[in-house]
């Protein structure tokens, strides 16, 4: 009391007899910080970054609003007569609700009407507080079928796919792979005209202007092409390609020469026609015989492949007999401007020759290390169903792609022992397989 005197403090009223003294800022040179003092003080809810982007979004679609204090009396008068009507005349403070009651009972109001259509929040017990928060998300769709693995990749309709499975084991070079070394003269072979040379490998484009239409497990059915035989019955020379399989793009494949071939890659569906990604297979070697191979569609004017790249191979024998997986081989590696424009822009070839390993082998062409959407379904299988790893690891459901396939969430962290731990996290948001393209990152 002496010191709201001498610090021209003056008092007030408020409720059942209490008095609440107001300081003016700064008047003895101090700032009183005492909470107790606070007449306004609220709780300080525990946020999650989650639940701020859902009430956004909830909002946003019109399943959720905060309501202003005039719109809390409304919601609150109901509750209010019908605790007058219990309560006895001798009880003090009939009308007024703590501050967790009256959050409490609007929340419940909310939930018990027609016209909030959500039902995902729930109600913590924080400290004696009741705090609103939202429930775990629920997946929109089911991730695992009935015996307990991931759904099988679902392709467009247009897309022709192989049976069965391409697989790669797993396999680190021992040493780092040298860059190639461009000595300057590497050739630069010029593109044949249409018509020329033997064509031993096509399947559809990706026509310009084409539209998603449907999809289904597994792809369309296809006609599989029965090994290059001579009219005498023996096999020829003429090498066997492939792609109709995951993450596969070859769409056409010319024999110019003896063992040269030209390559013309599928444009990425439905875009603006995009050709980085090569992803092959290839049959009928032979060993030793120097083939040259001439990628003739690609879009960039520059590339890796004049820093120091090379393609990756895969041998099948050499998975087998040594454990040997992808690695980096080639030489005489060009990377140049294509003769032929078109569409009226500049395309760009890709050349490289390489000697197979051993004859009537089946060995692979890529790009970059190829990660299929079967992959990531056994990675997903093995994270999510290992004890130690399973703890951290908490896989979502995030939406359907067009085809109707599961784009997966998966957050990795360890399991906090407060809210407050777990709000003040911060954290890194990866994103991958945008583009076709970047199944490499």
């Amino acid at each position: 009391r002496s010191l709201s005197k001498e610090s021209g403090a003056r008092e007030r009223k408020e409720g059942a007899g209490r008095k609440v003294i107001q300081y003016p800022p700064n008047r003895c040179g101090i700032t009183i910080m005492c909470p107790a003092l606070q007449t306004e003080l609220k709780p300080q809810l525990l946020t999650d970054p989650y639940d701020n982007f859902m009430q956004h979004h909830l909002k946003y679609y019109g399943y959720f609003k905060e309501n202003t204090p005039r719109e809390e009396e409304i919601l609150l008068r109901p509750a209010r007569r019908n605790r007058r009507q219990e309560q006895t005349p001798t009880d003090s403070d009939s009308d007024r609700f703590s501050y967790d009651q009256k959050k409490l009972m609007i929340y419940s109001l909310l939930l018990e009407s027609t016209g909030f259509k959500s039902r995902q929040i729930v109600f913590d017990r924080q400290e004696g507080q009741i705090i609103p928060r939202l429930r775990e998300p629920r997946d929109l769709f089911s991730t695992l079928r009935e015996n307990g693995f991931l759904q099988p990749p679902r392709w467009p309709t247009e897309c022709e796919v192989i049976p069965g499975e391409i697989t790669h084991i797993d396999w680190d070079p021992a040493h780092p792979e040298p860059f190639y070394s461009h000595t300057g003269k590497e050739t630069m072979p010029p593109v044949s005209g249409q018509g020329d040379g033997k064509v031993v490998y096509e399947i559809k484009p990706a026509y310009k202007g084409s539209h998603f239409t449907g999809s289904r497990t597994g792809g369309r059915r296809c006609v599989i092409y029965s090994p290059c035989t001579n009219v005498d019955g023996t096999n020829n020379n003429d090498l066997q390609f492939e792609s109709r399989f995951e993450s596969g793009n070859l769409q056409k494949a010319v024999k110019v020469g003896r063992y040269k071939y030209e390559l013309t890659l599928r444009t990425d569906l439905y875009t603006s026609k995009h050709t980085q990604w090569f992803y092959f297979q290839v049959k009928n070697t032979k060993k030793g015989v120097p083939y040259r191979f001439i990628i003739t569609n690609l879009m960039k004017s520059n590339s890796l492949y004049n820093a120091g790249l090379k393609p990756l191979i895969y041998s099948e024998h050499n998975a087998t007999l040594t454990g040997e997986g992808w690695k980096r081989k080639g030489r005489d590696i060009k990377y140049y401007r294509n003769s032929q424009p078109q569409d009226g822009g500049s395309l760009y070839c890709l050349t490289w020759t390489f000697e197979f390993p051993h004859d009537n082998d089946t060995c692979y062409f890529a790009h970059c290390y190829p990660y299929t959407y079967s992959d990531l379904h056994r990675d997903i299988q093995r994270w999510t169903s290992d004890p130690g790893r399973s703890q951290y690891c908490k896989l979502r459901t995030l939406c359907r792609s067009l085809a109707g396939n599961t784009v997966y969430l998966m957050t990795i962290t360890s399991p906090s022992v407060n809210p407050e731990l777990a709000t003040s996290k911060k954290a890194v948001v990866v994103t991958s397989r945008v583009h076709p393209g970047e199944t490499n990152g």
